[in-house]
C-alpha cells in the first residue's frame, strides 16, 4: 500500500475518532489459493457501521463490496479483532477462495465517567483505571477529588461548582463512554442524570435503592425525558453479586460495564457443566 493510501486511511480513521464513531479496518492478510505472488496482500479498507467504505481498496471492486458487507456484522460482534476466511462471508467470490481478511475495530478509547467521589465512586474510579479504562471522577466537593486521594494520576479529577457543564464535557459525544452516577443524594443524582442523559453515553448507571432510583427517574420523566431513554438506565446499577462493601459494589458496576462492552451475559462460565 502506497504512502498516499496510508495517509488517506489515517485521515479517515482520525475523522471517525474525532466524531466518536466506530469503524472496521479490514486488511487482506492472505491471498487467494493458487494465485502466484502476493495478490492484494496488505491491502486495507476502512468501513463504517453502515457498510460504507471510507478509504482504501483491495483493487477488486467485488472483493471490496464483500468485505464492506461483512464489516457491520463484525462491528456488531463487539470483538476487537477477528481473522475470517473469505468463503465464510462472501462464498460467491470463488477466485478469492482461501483468502483471509483481518478485521480490526477502530473506535475511541473506552472511558468511564464517575459522578460522585464518595466511597463507591472512588473505588470505582480506581478499579476502572486498573482495568485499563480512561477515568474521569467528578464531584462538587473539592476535597473529595484532591490529588492526594489519587496520587498515581491514573484518574482525571474534576472539582465541579455545578454538575452539568463538567459532566457534559467529560462525556463528550458519548461513544465509548460508560457513565456511573454514584452521588450522595437525590438532588445530586438528578442534576447529574440530566447532563448524562442529554449526552447519550453508551452506558448509564445510577446507584441507590429501587425507591431512590425510581424517585429520580420519575422526576426526569416528568421533566420531559423520553421513556425509551429512561429504560436504558441501569438502576440500581451493577450486576447482582451480593455486594456489600464499597469495593464490592464498584466491582459489580464495573462487571456490568465490561459485560455490556464485550457482549457478555454475566452468567457463570461454569453453567455449561450443569446443562
Amino acid at each position: 500500500m502506497g504512502q498516499h493510501s496510508s495517509r488517506q486511511l489515517a485521515r479517515a480513521a482520525a475523522r471517525v475518532l474525532e466524531r466518536g464513531g466506530v469503524a472496521a479496518l479490514a486488511t487482506l492478510v492472505e491471498g487467494a489459493e493458487g494465485v502466484e505472488g502476493p495478490r492484494g496482500v496488505g491491502a486495507k479498507l476502512l468501513v463504517e457501521e453502515s457498510g460504507a467504505v471510507l478509504a482504501g481498496t483491495t483493487g477488486d471492486a467485488a472483493l471490496d463490496a464483500g468485505i464492506a458487507a461483512h464489516a457491520p456484522a463484525f462491528l456488531a460482534s463487539r470483538a476487537e479483532a477477528a481473522t475470517v476466511r473469505l468463503e465464510e462471508f462472501a462464498p460467491a467470490l470463488g477466485e478469492w477462495a482461501g483468502a483471509r481478511v483481518l478485521f480490526e475495530r477502530v473506535e475511541p478509547e473506552p472511558r468511564v465517567v464517575v459522578c460522585g467521589a464518595g466511597h463507591v465512586g472512588a473505588a470505582l474510579a480506581r478499579l476502572s483505571a486498573l482495568a485499563g479504562y480512561r477515568v474521569t471522577l467528578i464531584d462538587d466537593r473539592a476535597d473529595f477529588v484532591a490529588r492526594s486521594r489519587f496520587p498515581d494520576e491514573d484518574v482525571e479529577l474534576v472539582a465541579a461548582e455545578e454538575w452539568e457543564g463538567p459532566v457534559r464535557r467529560a462525556i463528550g459525544v458519548g461513544r465509548g463512554v460508560y457513565a456511573a452516577v454514584v452521588t450522595r443524594g437525590h438532588k445530586e443524582d438528578e442534576e447529574c442524570m440530566r447532563a448524562v442523559l442529554a449526552s447519550r453515553p453508551d452506558y448509564v448507571g445510577m446507584i441507590g435503592s429501587r425507591r431512590r432510583t425510581n424517585i429520580v427517574l420519575a422526576r426526569l420523566r416528568e421533566s420531559g425525558f423520553a421513556e425509551e431513554l429512561l429504560r436504558e438506565v441501569r438502576a440500581p446499577v451493577g450486576l447482582d453479586l451480593g455486594a456489600v462493601t464499597p469495593e464490592e459494589v464498584a466491582l459489580a458496576i464495573l462487571a456490568e460495564i465490561v459485560a455490556l462492552r464485550r457482549g457478555g451475559t454475566g452468567a457463570p462460565l461454569s453453567a455449561w457443566r450443569r446443562e
